[in-house]
């Protein structure tokens, strides 16, 4: 379970560039929880991503996760709790290793590091098991260098990683954005048969509204640092984009930002 109260962040600070990045936030996920997260650029998705994961710190507020305060937790020790996958299908893999040492490193995430060797046998079985719920081949390629993959191979593998040992929440920071329609589709259907298998508290930020209506229990919407509007999972099935670009100008009065999310 996860638990925003109160978290505020400013940039620049006293500045002529002074932002409040997020305001105030409340927010709170169940066990199981999978909640989509959209808004214009500049709403403050990726911040609030950031403060949850210990990237950076909130200038006030408390972030607890499974009951315990992690407001002051380094992002090195959050991350045993945390998985996340980034946009970028480069970030979250370590190119000049192969599948299977990437796998050992995320494997040992959650558990005491030792001087025996990160791979064996029977991690190896493992890994060839697991991979094999991609559907890619990979599970034959454990030796393959991670920086010879495809863009979609890579972002499947980084998904893998960060769910491997069914953290106490997953975090999905845009990671279709970068791929192409066909790569994407594919990371979606993983997202939600991975998130599905393990029953993962989940929160994705994603620019693409349909994507947000078709996945998940929940539906938050971000504008100027703010959660304006939350939406259910029975409220979330009758919802189309149309009714929540009318949600937004109802709300805020005026229309949404001309930018990734009206394209998607």
């Amino acid at each position: 379970m996860l638990h925003l109260n109160q978290i505020h962040k400013v940039f620049n600070e006293g500045t002529p560039d002074e932002k409040i990045a997020l305001d105030n936030i409340h927010l709170t996920l169940q066990e199981g929880d999978f909640v989509t997260v959209i808004g214009s650029n500049g709403a403050g998705k990726s911040t609030l991503m950031n403060v949850i994961s210990g990237v950076m710190a909130a200038d006030h507020g408390i972030v607890s996760l499974d009951g315990r305060d992690v407001t002051y937790m380094t992002e090195y020790n959050r991350s045993k709790l945390i998985g996340r996958v980034f946009q970028d299908p480069m970030a979250g893999t370590a190119p000049t290793m192969t599948i299977e040492e990437n796998l050992a490193i995320a494997y040992s995430r959650n558990k005491k590091r030792t001087l025996r060797p990160g791979v064996t046998k029977k991690r190896r079985e493992l890994f060839r098991e697991v991979l094999q719920s991609l559907h890619l081949g990979l599970e034959n390629r454990l030796t393959a260098k991670v920086g010879l993959l495809s863009g979609g191979e890579r972002q499947a593998l980084s998904l893998l990683m960060a769910t491997f040992t069914e953290p106490s929440i997953l975090l999905l920071d845009e990671h279709t954005a970068a791929l192409d329609p066909s790569r994407a589709a594919l990371i979606t259907k993983l997202t939600k048969e991975i998130v599905e298998r393990y029953n993962l508290t989940t929160m994705m930020v994603t620019h693409n509204m349909q994507q947000a209506l078709d996945l998940g229990n929940r539906l938050i919407m971000m504008d100027k640092g703010q959660i304006i509007l939350e939406v259910n999972d029975a409220d979330k099935a009758k919802l189309s984009i149309e009714d929540l670009l009318s949600e937004f100008q109802r709300i805020r009065g005026t229309k949404m930002a001309s930018d990734r999310a009206l394209l998607s």
